[in-house]
């Protein structure tokens, strides 16, 4: 993606394929905001009568945000072995005794496969409430871990996604994981937009952190 109409356009044919705005955010890794402003822009939401729709203007100024495009490293299962190997190499300093590796769908799950593997820990999986957030209030929403995956049972963890954005979701994942009963030792992603050191009480690496460099207004 090169400009932001790039991304307006990206949302309209996520949201015409009937994903969430949570899931929208997720796909395009901006926040839940920068992602209902683009699906508006777009033109996609409905408009009340005597409200023209919005087209997509690349002047228009929307939320402040950062768009992280990893996808060449996605598409490809090598470099993503490479990725996986520094995430891994990142999280090894916790010890050997951790067994379980939580990744947060969907982005995190497939990094957190090959995390898992190269540090033979167990795998899990946890989907969190964005995904379901259209709009209205998320915090009456609730994440879930998935049942095709090894749980938690009171076991030592670790946390792996793609990007942060604002810390949300990884905030609702590290508490999902202490509901559980389990002790999350560190979360690592392949970005960090807020320069984390660490969210909740858990050390936050991340393989590149996005620092926006800019006048006050």
């Amino acid at each position: 993606m090169k400009n932001v109409d790039d991304l307006i356009e990206s949302a309209a044919e996520l949201a015409a394929r009937g994903l969430s705005k949570g899931e929208i955010a997720d796909e395009l890794n901006v926040s839940r905001e920068t992602a209902s402003w683009l699906v508006e822009r777009s033109g996609t939401t409905p408009q009340p009568a005597d409200q023209p729709t919005a087209q997509p203007d690349n002047g228009a100024s929307g939320p402040q945000d950062i768009h992280v495009d990893w996808s060449a490293i996605g598409r490809d299962s090598k470099r993503m072995s490479a990725i996986a190997e520094a995430m891994a190499d990142m999280l090894a300093k916790h010890g050997e005794d951790v067994d379980l590796t939580i990744g947060i769908e969907k982005a995190g799950g497939p990094i957190a496969t090959l995390v898992a593997r190269e540090l033979e820990t167990d795998l899990g999986t946890y989907t969190p409430a964005k995904h379901q957030w259209e709009e209205g209030d998320i915090d009456e929403l609730g994440g879930t871990f998935s049942r095709n995956f090894a749980g938690i049972r009171d076991r030592e963890c670790y946390v792996v996604d793609d990007t942060i954005t604002s810390g949300t979701t990884m905030r609702e994942t590290i508490e999902a994981i202490r509901a559980e009963g389990g002790t999350p030792l560190a979360c690592i992603v392949l970005a960090d937009k807020q320069g984390l050191e660490e969210l909740a009480g858990v050390p936050v690496y991340s393989l590149l952190q996005v620092i926006s460099v800019g006048k006050d207004d």
